[in-house]
């Protein structure tokens, strides 16, 4: 096929050899299958930032570290120069975090590369060397289902262990190969000890894992694998071999509304206290004595 624009340094630096078809084309980037030497190969090419419909959510991103302290300020500041850095920081977080991911045991591609916006990295494969379908596009037997299901929590652990959430953790992001499950799709990755909607975006992929195995295991709908692993990561007590029942007590204890309403009423009534000292003092500083 002809070489797409964004390719061709990649061709001419030696990187790839030949590109022989587009496999696919998502909101966030178009994904080639490309030959580099004697190995098939798939190149990941992002988007620029006005073309794609999957937006930077500032939610994604709370709790990524940025070192250089000029390029961060410039971030927050939303300058040209900011905005520049922070698209090569959201297109360079995918990299990262397969690379991350990759060491601590979790089956996502291996990350060859990444140069000028494209990402090259492993094809993962059927038994017949064609690209292996999505997860959405295969039917599962009840036992396929939970055999399937059980390797992506363990996953999800793992991931939890290194540092990240998926964040946007579907059927429509992993992969199924001979082997099984392989996570794909990880620019919004989210930092977990550093994010305040950690939880919450842990619960929703984990979620939608369960409602989606579930068409095929419905015993697995009656699962609260999201709540049981949040609760062990902060106990501290989480690591990558966990042994997971999808079990959790639900905290049945009834609020006690009028002690809720006396802390409320205390706290407002210190916020008067306060109010009322400020405004004796700058009243005091308006009437300076000679």
């Amino acid at each position: 096929m002809k070489i797409p624009k964004r390719l061709q340094p990649l061709v001419d630096d030696g990187l790839i050899d030949e590109v022989l078809v587009q496999l696919m084309s998502g909101k966030e980037a178009q994904v080639y299958v490309v030959r580099c030497g004697d190995d098939i190969r798939c190149a990941k090419v992002f988007k620029e930032a006005k073309q794609r419909s999957f937006k930077q959510a500032v939610q994604y991103q709370e709790g990524r570290k940025e070192r250089n302290s000029r390029r961060s300020r410039a971030m927050a500041k939303k300058t040209r120069y900011g905005q520049k850095e922070q698209e090569k920081a959201w297109l360079n977080s995918e990299v990262d975090a397969l690379y991350r991911l990759a060491a601590a045991g979790v089956r996502v591609p291996e990350p060859f590369g990444f140069v000028d916006g494209v990402l090259l990295m492993e094809l993962i494969t059927d038994g017949d060397d064609y690209a292996a379908p999505r997860l959405d596009d295969v039917i599962l037997t009840p036992e396929q289902a939970r055999v399937y299901h059980a390797k992506v929590m363990q996953d999800v652990v793992r991931m939890l262990c290194a540092g990240l959430i998926h964040g946007d953790l579907s059927e429509f992001n992993v992969l199924v190969d001979p082997s099984g499950p392989v996570i794909i799709d990880l620019p919004q990755a989210v930092d977990a000890a550093g994010n305040n909607a950690a939880q919450e975006m842990l619960e929703r992929d984990v979620d939608n894992m369960r409602a989606y195995f579930g068409r095929f295991a419905p015993e697995l709908l009656d699962t609260y694998y999201g709540k049981e692993i949040w609760k062990l990561y902060e106990s501290g007590e989480l690591h990558p071999e966990s042994h997971l029942t999808g079990e959790f007590d639900h905290d049945t204890h009834t609020a006690d509304v009028d002690e809720l309403l006396a802390v409320i009423d205390d706290a407002l009534e210190e916020e008067a206290e306060r109010a009322a000292r400020m405004q004796d003092d700058d009243d005091d500083d308006s009437h300076p004595s000679y």
